[in-house]
């Protein structure tokens, strides 16, 4: 059997992934990551990059390159309830370098990772390449089993990195224990044409049929449209045009643009999951991102959580990886410092499930704006808060460049 051997290997060519690898690379490690598409075009739901991500990008020197790909600004974000609108948000009250959120297809975003990476030689991103199984001796998880066009190999490694997402191989065979906070909701993803306008559009309506996010793509709309969990069969049963009609009784200016939706393989089912390890790590391996805590699309905040990740284990792990010292005192340190904030964030969509979607989807007639929502809407100044917390988020990292002299690297 093929054999590889290799400082840290990650399985998972995603946000959370590709930056770990790239970050490590840049400190000089040996870093394989695996990849089990061709490559980055395909559809993904993460294309919010928040303004925290943003920064980690400036002081990495990646940000110009990164702003060249395709992309669209949200300085400011509104709702729309019962047909009228409201200013809940104001990203130019952040103190990052960019202060908006970059809406951004996510294969750009990777592609740029990538591009970055590679000139280190000591990375490689193997694609057409899954992970299948962890490789244990004595107790130690000590690398990966895969398999490629070629068939079965096996790569021996000081640390394996599991940033698979939510439904992660290497997560299941670890044996780690997964706890499930529970999520009352699914949510159907689709494209809806846009025509262009100079106006604030809202990032989100509610309605008396319910809540429909719409996240501005330039020439179209990526709309979410959350409904009670299990009930999915129950909407395609009642037909494409119920479906067009729930989706323009929400937001009337877009019934003309529901008439493109003339397949159900249009719409892309996205079962949420809000679930977390109780530990992140065994001796030899690692999760991180949704592997580690799967998270709810409310507030777009996955992607940036994973990429938060990605810095701490970087920036925790790069010196004893470089030593070939790494142990379980080094991982837990990464779960110290990045679980509080998954937790407490999870928590908050728990909150907004229970006292913002399900109440929209439970209504049959108009809702009442809530009072937060009048307050943040009449007083400008309070807009910076919620701008804070969803595009800075809590214990935002950074990157200061190692010395190779240290024997342990703090974070800021």
């Amino acid at each position: 059997m093929r054999s590889l051997e290799t400082q840290c290997v990650i399985s998972g060519g995603g946000p959370a992934g590709l930056m770990t690898g790239y970050l490590l690379a840049r400190q000089g490690v040996d870093v394989i990551v695996l990849d089990k598409h061709a490559d980055f075009l395909r559809d993904f739901r993460g294309d919010t990059v928040h303004p925290s991500t943003l920064e980690l990008f400036h002081e990495l020197g990646l940000l110009d390159g990164l702003l060249t790909r395709p992309h669209q600004k949200i300085h400011q974000a509104s709702v729309t309830i019962s047909g009228q609108g409201f200013k809940v948000a104001d990203f130019g009250q952040l103190s990052t370098h960019c202060k908006y959120i970059a809406m951004m297809p996510q294969w750009d975003f990777l592609d740029c990772l990538a591009d970055a990476a590679h000139t280190y030689p000591n990375f490689r991103l193997l694609q057409l390449t899954k992970a299948e199984d962890l490789i244990v001796h004595e107790g130690k998880i000590v690398g990966v089993r895969a398999s490629d066009k070629d068939g079965s190999f096996v790569i021996h490694a000081d640390l394996t990195v599991g940033a698979d997402g939510r439904d992660s191989t290497l997560r299941d065979a670890s044996g780690l224990k997964v706890e499930d906070l529970g999520a009352p909701i699914d949510v159907f993803w689709m494209r809806l044409p846009r025509t262009p306008t100079k106006t604030i559009e809202p990032l989100a309506q509610v309605g008396s049929r319910g809540f429909l996010v719409q996240l501005n793509r330039g020439d179209y709309w990526q709309c979410a449209l959350p409904f009670q969990k299990g009930a999915a069969d129950v909407i395609r049963a009642e037909g494409l045009e119920a479906f067009r009609q729930r989706i323009s009784a929400i937001a009337p200016e877009l019934s003309t643009a529901t008439l493109a939706l003339t397949s159900w393989d249009q719409v892309k089912l996205l079962t949420v999951q809000v679930n977390r390890l109780t530990t992140w790590w065994r001796d030899g391996f690692l999760c991180i991102g949704d592997a580690a805590h799967a998270m709810s699309p409310v507030g777009g905040v996955g992607i940036n959580l994973a990429i938060q990740d990605a810095v701490a284990t970087a920036r925790l792990l790069g010196p004893s990886l470089l030593t070939r010292t790494v142990g379980p005192k080094h991982l837990a340190q990464v779960q110290k410092r990045r679980a509080w904030p998954a937790n407490m964030t999870q928590k908050a969509q728990v909150v907004a499930h229970k006292f913002i979607l399900m109440p929209a989807l439970n209504t049959n007639s108009p809702p009442n704006p809530p009072f937060v929502v009048k307050l943040l809407n009449r007083f400008s100044v309070l807009r910076g808060l919620p701008a804070r917390a969803v595009g800075i988020g809590l214990r935002s990292e950074h990157w200061r460049e190692p010395r190779r002299s240290d024997s342990t690297l703090g974070l800021t």
